[in-house]
């Protein structure tokens, strides 16, 4: 009795600890950011000497730091961002995190899908440590980038926030297809689908397992075998069936089309966007500006491929394809971006090395594109075009803490962007320099 009267307090004792623990873990941390600039992405104006109260994850206030002292709670930690110029995270519509320059081609016959994942963790944290907190993957075999996202989210490895597709729709021999094994391996692609009724199957599948965003090939590509980036892939019919399900589902649609026809029977489909537009006319562009549809011009990996393809281990058309398209894209995606078209920020890293996705900004301006609307791209557009404006793109109360840092004046020099200096996710430091 004597044993369990000194035992029964101190249980008591543990109880109460461990929940004064649990209390104090379940308060948010608070962090307060003092930044030399921010960049308001909406104006493109400077707010000078600013801070940035933080809650958790999320952004609790921002004002003058002068008027900001005296609501900020005593021992709150502090970063001193004084000497920088602070943007919200970068954010990047179309990549494939499971996927590396290494493996185009035929090279990518050699990779499993958890061979695959496990490369996308470490493109992932690449990736967010170039400052690109949020990222579309629109395509991926075997939902390696479904497994990668839910991983990412759990906290069990590094990178952005994912908006992932799985595997790509697709038909019977077109990009997307897999189309270098010979006819006795019987083999298609598991995003290959043919006739209104197994498209709509095939988006249901894609949700079922996990889908955030539904993809499909509107025409043939530049770095796959047997097709024509020019023609046009599905019908319309097929394209509306794609759409219609997948918005009366709640996913958007992301279309891969460089042919004219492709763009504009995509457009007339209804999807939210059309990735790369390599021949995109007049035509196209005013549909594109009536039904309010987005351009990701996927523009800075045109140099890099030009540069880089000979290690890479191309077949003759896969080399004969990139030397015709390339520079024919950069003529009519420039013609795009002069005309008005919505633009959001998309690389398509995985053809060149993920990390450098912030080298197209400078691609962008080049091509006619204003600093300030290139910016636009890769942050408030970007987060209208996934239907995330209320959570990321700006620095604003309410929305995650993802925030970067450069030196220098983006408006002036937009490749400052290539070299980020500080990024935080949801409020936690992940580089500072």
């Amino acid at each position: 009795m004597k044993r369990l009267g000194i035992l029964i307090p101190f249980l008591l004792f543990a109880a109460a600890v461990s929940n004064a623990q649990e209390t104090r873990s379940a308060t948010p941390a608070e962090v307060a950011i003092h930044a030399g600039k921010v960049l308001d992405v909406r104006t493109g104006t400077y707010l000078a000497d600013q801070i940035i109260w933080i809650e958790g994850d999320r952004i609790k206030a921002i004002g003058k730091a002068a008027d900001m002292a005296s609501k900020i709670p005593p021992g709150t930690k502090t970063i001193d961002l004084s000497n920088e110029t602070v943007l919200p995270g970068l954010i990047d519509c179309h990549v494939h995190l499971t996927h590396s320059p290494s493996l185009l081609g035929p090279s990518g016959l050699h990779i499993s899908y958890p061979r695959a994942a496990l490369l996308g963790a470490r493109n992932a944290r690449v990736t967010l440590e170039a400052g690109f907190t949020t990222v579309r993957n629109v395509g991926a075999g075997g939902y390696a980038d479904f497994a990668l996202r839910d991983a990412i989210k759990a906290g069990d490895v590094p990178g952005p926030r994912m908006l992932a597709s799985g595997p790509p729709l697709s038909i019977t021999g077109g990009h997307g297809d897999q189309n270098y094994l010979a006819p006795q391996f019987g083999y298609s692609s598991d995003g290959v689908a043919d006739g209104v009724d197994a498209v709509i199957a095939k988006v249901r599948q894609n949700i079922k397992y996990g889908a955030d965003v539904i993809k499909f090939m509107a025409t043939g590509g530049v770095l796959s075998e047997g097709d024509n980036p020019e023609l046009a892939q599905y019908s319309l019919e097929e394209m509306k069936a794609i759409v219609e399900t997948a918005h009366g589902l709640g996913r958007k649609v992301a279309a891969h089309a460089h042919g004219a026809l492709g763009i504009k029977n995509a457009v007339l489909a209804g999807v939210d966007s059309i990735e790369h537009g390599s021949y995109i006319n007049d035509e196209d562009i005013q549909l594109m500006k009536q039904h309010g549809t987005y351009l990701c011009p996927t523009v800075y990996l045109e140099d890099w491929l030009l540069e880089n393809y000979k290690s890479l281990g191309f077949t003759a058309s896969m080399t004969e394809k990139m030397n015709t398209v390339l520079p024919i894209a950069r003529q009519h995606e420039s013609h795009a971006f002069q005309s008005g078209v919505k633009i959001a920020f998309g690389t398509d890293a995985a053809v060149y090395p993920h990390g450098l996705n912030a080298h197209e900004f400078a691609m962008m301006v080049k091509m006619g594109l204003p600093p300030l609307q290139a910016i636009q791209a890769g942050t408030v557009n970007a987060a209208d075009l996934l239907g995330w404006s209320d959570r990321v793109g700006t620095i604003e109360p309410g929305k995650f803490a993802d925030i970067v840092a450069v030196q220098g004046d983006p408006m002036a020099d937009v490749s400052v962007l290539e070299n980020v200096r500080f990024v935080m996710k949801g409020g936690e430091v992940i580089k500072n320099q």
